[in-house]
C-alpha cells in the first residue's frame, strides 16, 4: 500500500470519528464527502496498478531487446572468428574500418578525416557523403533504435592555419563530430538516439611520431551501441 493510499484512509477514519464526536446530523453531506474521498483513493490505487503494469511491460520489452542484441553480437563474433565473414560483412557496414566488441556490446565504424573534411576544417568536403549515406542506410535497416555515438579525434599537431576558427584540437574534433551528427540526423536518425563527442588528441590509436600515424589518429568514429 502506498503512502498516499494510507494517508487517504487515515483521513477518512479521522473524518468519521469527528462526525460522531461532534454529533453531526448532516449525514448526507458527510456521505458525499466520504464518497469523494473513496473515489480519490480508488483513483490513486488504479494509477498505482497501471504504473506497475506499464513498468512490467517496459521491463519485459527491454529484456527481449537486450537478448536479441546479444544474439546478434554473438553471431557476428562467431562468423568473424570462424573466418566466414569480415567485420564489415558481419555488420553490414562496408565503409571505413569496422570493429565488433562483444564485451562492450558495440560496433564501431572508423572513418579517416581525409575522406570527410579538408585539413583544419569542420565542414564536409561535399554537400553529400557516400560514406555517411551508406552508414545511415545500414543503421536504418539493421540497427534502428540503437543509441549512436559520433566521436571526433585529432592528432597532436596544434591548430595553425585555422586557429582563427578553433581554439584547440578539442574544439575542432567536437565540431567535426557535430557535423557528422547533423548530417545523419538530417537523413533521418532520431535526435534522441545520437550524440556527438569530441576527444581531441586524447585517444590516439597510434603514436603521433610519424605522418602515417597522425593520419590514423585524425578520425571520426561512429559507435552503435547494441545494448
Amino acid at each position: 500500500m502506498t503512502a498516499a493510499v494510507r494517508k487517504g484512509m487515515v483521513a477518512i477514519s479521522v473524518l468519521f470519528v469527528l462526525s460522531v464526536i461532534t454529533g453531526c446530523t448532516n449525514w448526507k453531506q458527510r456521505y458525499t464527502e466520504l464518497e469523494v474521498e473513496h473515489q480519490n483513493l480508488k483513483g490513486l490505487y488504479e494509477n498505482c496498478v497501471a504504473s506497475l503494469d506499464d513498468s512490467a511491460s517496459e521491463k519485459a520489452q527491454l529484456s527481449q531487446q537486450l537478448s536479441q542484441a546479444q544474439r546478434q553480437l554473438e553471431e557476428m563474433k562467431r562468423q568473424i572468428d570462424a573466418k566466414k565473414a569480415t567485420p564489415a560483412q558481419a555488420t553490414g557496414f562496408q565503409v571505413g574500418d569496422v570493429a565488433v566488441d562483444e564485451k562492450a556490446g558495440t560496433i564501431t565504424v572508423t572513418l579517416p578525416n581525409t575522406i570527410l573534411f579538408p585539413s583544419g576544417q569542420a565542414s564536409l568536403k561535399g554537400a553529400t557523403s557516400q560514406e555517411l549515406d551508406h552508414i545511415y542506410s545500414v543503421i536504418r535497416e539493421r540497427y534502428s533504435g540503437r543509441k549512436i555515438d559520433v566521436i571526433g579525434h585529432t592528432d597532436t599537431d596544434p591548430i595553425q592555419k585555422t586557429k582563427d576558427k578553433w581554439k584547440d584540437n578539442w574544439e575542432l574534433s567536437a565540431q567535426r563530430a557535430l557535423t557528422v551528427l547533423r548530417y545523419l540526423v538530417n537523413r533521418g536518425i532520431p535526435p534522441q538516439d545520437i550524440r556527438a563527442i569530441g576527444c581531441g588528441e586524447a585517444r590516439p590509436v597510434a603514436p603521433n611520431t610519424t605522418a602515417a600515424n597522425k593520419a590514423k589518429n585524425r578520425r571520426v568514429e561512429i559507435v552503435v551501441h547494441m545494448r
